[in-house]
């Protein structure tokens, strides 16, 4: 329930992306008005398959949305790591009861537009949050009393601060930052949702699957409840066109992938439509704060996909800025400080990492032969703990 005294003047988010929405629902949760832009003419969400870790399960837990998150995705038992050339397999991560009690919450396989329905639908039942769709912002005054939102319609939105959640191609990052454009990884991603039944049978499994060969790797994994399953296909391509979510042509794709096993050829071939988008991230900075206004999300540390970890860092994002929110009282200034504060080594090392792992996927010769040994010689416990910088929740201050 919302707090019994709500805050005059509203807190506006520009962006009602899966880190615009969680946003006002976590500055809700502590009282405060949120007003959420979106520039697109409806709510929705593009994109295919997302993985939700028990980073994200918690930020379920704080927004009460558990319950309804838990009859939407698909838990898998594990995910296999291969080599997509000879077939072999290089290791075994369990996710099943072990993870869970190790991280306190489980490991989900949800489709994105589902996510972010339920978002949605908690924003739409909440007394203390608005929603504006097609509404772009032209640009933004900071008074030092109040923040006022221009958009591109003419009209004009006051309040209390502004949190970009704009994502990678942010305006507002523009403002605070001016770093430019986005930095290219020379990765191209390939995306699709396939139906069960078109999937082949070797590769119908309750598990993630991971196929990893020399500048490429394919992983496929089901989803609502194994009646489809996401395929993300990624190889290295001097194609650098900027955006995302186009149609792609698979001609680029198959040629990348011709030397893989059948396992792997199978499942490029069950796809009759894929999106296509050139993998980009930003260079970690410290600082994206300046007086009532801030970043959030791929706004803030925009990361490569490496770790499955770009939207569950935007819901943590959310939670740490109300908190801080509440701890600072009226002093938005202050509050978004403290929050960059706590957050950005965190982000830093995903981002850093995710690009270091990209590289990991990808290797070829030797470099392959050692990922493999390496991996190959951890117990499955070393394994687990590998992974408690990221999930366990002692280890992620909110």
């Amino acid at each position: 329930m919302p707090a019994a005294n709500p805050k005059p003047q509203p807190v506006l988010v520009i962006g009602a992306g899966i880190g615009g929405l969680t946003t006002a629902l976590a500055l809700a949760k502590k009282g405060h008005h949120a007003k959420v832009f979106e520039q697109a003419s409806e709510f929705k969400e593009a994109g295919a398959g997302l993985q939700v870790g028990p980073n994200a399960f918690r930020v379920f837990d704080v927004l009460g949305l558990t319950h309804t998150i838990n009859g939407l995705a698909t838990f898998p038992d594990g995910m296999g790591l291969r080599d997509a050339l000879t077939g072999s397999e290089i290791t075994h991560i369990p996710l099943g009861k072990g993870f869970e009690q190790r991280f306190g919450y489980p490991y989900g396989l949800m489709h994105r537009a589902d996510l972010h329905r339920v978002l949605l639908d908690a924003c739409q039942g909440s007394p203390l949050i608005t929603l504006h769709s097609g509404q772009k912002l032209d640009r933004f005054d900071d008074t030092g009393v109040d923040v006022a939102a221009h958009m591109q319609d003419g009209s004009v939105h006051r309040g209390a601060a502004l949190v970009g959640a704009d994502g990678l191609w942010s305006t507002i990052r523009a403002a605070i930052v001016n770093d430019g454009k986005p930095r290219l990884a020379g990765h191209i991603c390939y995306r699709a949702i396939v139906p069960a039944e078109r999937v082949p049978a070797t590769n119908r499994q309750n598990a993630m699957m991971l196929w990893l060969g020399p500048k490429s790797h394919l992983v496929h994994w089901p989803m609502r409840q194994g009646r489809f399953y996401n395929l993300t296909a990624v190889f290295h391509s001097d194609r650098f066109d900027e955006g995302w979510d186009t149609y792609g042509g698979a001609e680029e794709l198959r040629e990348s992938f011709i030397e893989t096993r059948p396992e792997v050829r199978g499942m490029l071939d069950a796809a009759t439509e894929w999106r296509m988008f050139v993998l980009s991230d930003r260079e970690p900075i410290r600082d994206w704060s300046r007086g009532r206004v801030t970043l959030l999300g791929d706004a803030a540390h925009p990361t490569l996909q490496y770790l499955a970890q770009g939207a569950c860092m935007a819901m943590e994002d959310a939670v740490c800025l109300a908190n801080m929110v509440e701890r600072h009282g009226d002093d938005f200034e202050g509050a978004f400080l403290a929050y960059q504060k706590a957050r950005y080594l965190r982000t830093t090392r995903i981002q850093l990492t995710s690009r270091l792992y990209g590289n990991v996927y990808h290797a070829a010769g030797a470099a392959a032969d050692l990922r493999n040994d390496f991996l190959r010689s951890r117990s499955a416990q070393q394994t687990l703990e590998s992974m408690a910088w990221i999930y366990d929740p002692h280890q992620v201050p909110l």
